[in-house]
């Protein structure tokens, strides 16, 4: 049976979507089909299952319902008057409900394909291009890169905030680095000059920097028990140099952040969010980096009479105190596990042919410990 709701004091009024008419209708609750009935002169008579009925969100004036039909996303339905709102509410038990969603296979396929594009392009393109980039990129435009990263680095590390972390400037200590850094670049084809500095911050650390910078940390100079463990992590550098990695890692790490920057926008935390997330891309492809830059430091350590097993007892001794790289943040997950460094180190012992020779003599060790004063 069918019961018209709309009589006095009550009003229904329909707008289908399609004309800009807003038609005055009459409504029938058909509770044998469980649908209400829209009937107008000039339409033909639309049927809205209850269970298809949903209210229209945000409505200003609660005095008037408006409600839509789930499969049709335009058409209005807004009725007028207490008892007709009730006998709705009292039939249509899903009004509050969201609709369902359509096609949502479809959905998670766009989204697995938007997914599989943004990988693509962070995992394969952007480190292909970065490669390339890296092979024709000028070195004048490294070294400038490298000097500007330098500077932020030492005004990162500052402890006021204004005054840059002082570069360690001791002549004698200098020389010192000079004489290793002779030794160890013996018959290597360097892409550039290298240009090697110590910051005078007890973070037992190096690094090497776009341009064929080589930063360490007075720290690092410190731990060393003796001058062959400085001079193995000095190969690792320019390892790192050679291959131009720090090109290639700075390059990469643009292009990724460029494009999670596109999709992740600039809100709160988003820094953070693209900070960890570009860690967690940037381990996999700095560990064969690192790795390496170690398997460089071998040979050149052994080609200059210099044990690379030197390399592995500072990473003992690091193990021994931090524990594994979980312990040591300097190395985050970027590096090989210390276990395995060790290992490789002492076994590259065998590459060693000649007599040995220290990298430094026990006058200039003592001027290269004390370089920053």
């Amino acid at each position: 049976m069918t019961e018209l709701l709309n009589g006095s004091g009550a009003g229904a009024d329909y707008f289908d979507g399609e004309t800009p008419k807003l038609r005055r209708v009459e409504i029938h609750l058909n509770t044998g089909e469980r649908a209400l009935e829209i009937r107008t002169p000039d339409l033909p008579m639309k049927r809205w299952a209850f269970a298809d009925i949903r209210t229209v969100p945000d409505q200003a004036d609660k005095t008037w319902l408006a409600l839509a039909h789930h499969d049709d996303p335009v058409a209005r339905l807004y009725v007028l008057g207490p008892q007709i709102i009730a006998e709705l509410r009292a039939n249509c038990p899903d009004l509050r409900q969201k609709p369902p969603v359509k096609g949502r296979g479809r959905l998670f396929g766009w989204a697995a394909a938007a997914v599989a594009s943004v990988a693509l392009i962070v995992f394969v393109l952007v480190p292909v291009m970065a490669n390339q980039l890296a092979e024709i990129l000028p070195p004048e435009g490294e070294q400038a890169l490298g000097d500007t990263t330098f500077e932020q680095i030492r005004s990162a590390f500052s402890e006021t905030g204004f005054d840059p972390i002082a570069v360690c400037d001791e002549l004698d200590g200098r020389r010192s680095l000079e004489i290793m850094q002779a030794r160890l670049t013996v018959g290597v084809d360097l892409p550039y000059p290298i240009k090697v500095d110590v910051l005078d911050y007890d973070l037992v650390n190096a690094f090497a920097l776009p341009g064929g910078r080589v930063v360490f940390f007075r720290g690092l100079i410190d731990e060393a028990e003796h001058p062959d463990e400085v001079a193995a992590v000095f190969a690792h550098e320019i390892g790192h140099v050679v291959n131009r990695d720090p090109a290639r890692i700075a390059l990469r790490t643009a292009g990724s952040i460029g494009v999670l920057g596109l999709l992740l926008g600039d809100f709160a935390g988003g820094t953070v969010v693209l900070f960890l997330t570009e860690r967690l891309i940037q381990a996999s492809y700095t560990q064969e980096a690192e790795a390496l830059a170690d398997a460089f430091a071998h040979e050149t350590l052994a080609a200059a009479g210099i044990p690379p097993s030197s390399l592995g007892s500072m990473f003992r001794r690091l193990l021994e105190e931090y524990g594994d790289s979980e312990g040591i943040v300097a190395h985050f997950a970027s590096h090989p596990a210390l276990g395995d460094r060790i290992a490789n180190a002492e076994a590259a012992d065998a590459l060693l042919t000649g007599a040995f020779r220290p990298s430094l003599n026990d006058h200039d060790w003592r001027a290269l410990q004390n370089i920053c004063g």
